[in-house]
């Protein structure tokens, strides 16, 4: 039964979650640095191959779990940011034209990649800011 697997599901997620973010922060660093080889074909398809991993297990629990995302605050919140880290992440490490704008598209990825983290260790849309909040 594939409810038996949530334990090995969860420990895949979190750790491609994990390595995602470690992956970017160090292309991120490198380019901002200078280097040119954080646009490396090899190393952007193992990161579309980690994301692509990521998303299967998010999925694999979702159906587990029988959540639905569009119901669960915390998951919408979550699925909200998505697309907004991947947007901030193209402009940080390619389309962002000065250094000065590719730190400021870096950091406010980072910061999403962070919040995204936030909400699920909380499961509250808020993520730590709940606890500042007070929500």
């Amino acid at each position: 039964m594939i409810a038996d697997l949530y334990p090995q599901v969860r420990f895949v997620h979190i750790a491609l979650v994990i390595l995602s973010g470690c992956v970017f922060a160090v292309r991120g660093t490198a380019t901002l640095a200078g280097a040119t080889w954080p646009r490396a074909a090899t190393l952007r398809y193992a990161s579309y191959t980690i994301d692509t991993g990521l998303l299967g297990a998010a999925l694999v629990l979702l159906a587990i779990l029988h959540l639905n995302p569009f119901v669960e605050p915390w998951l919408a919140a979550k699925l909200a940011l998505l697309p907004a880290y991947v947007v901030l992440g193209v402009m940080a490490l390619r389309r962002a034209r000065t250094p000065r704008a590719r730190v400021a598209w870096f950091v406010a990825a980072l910061a999403c990649y962070g919040m995204m983290v936030s909400i699920a260790r909380a499961h509250h849309p808020l993520g730590f800011l709940r606890g500042i909040l007070g929500g």
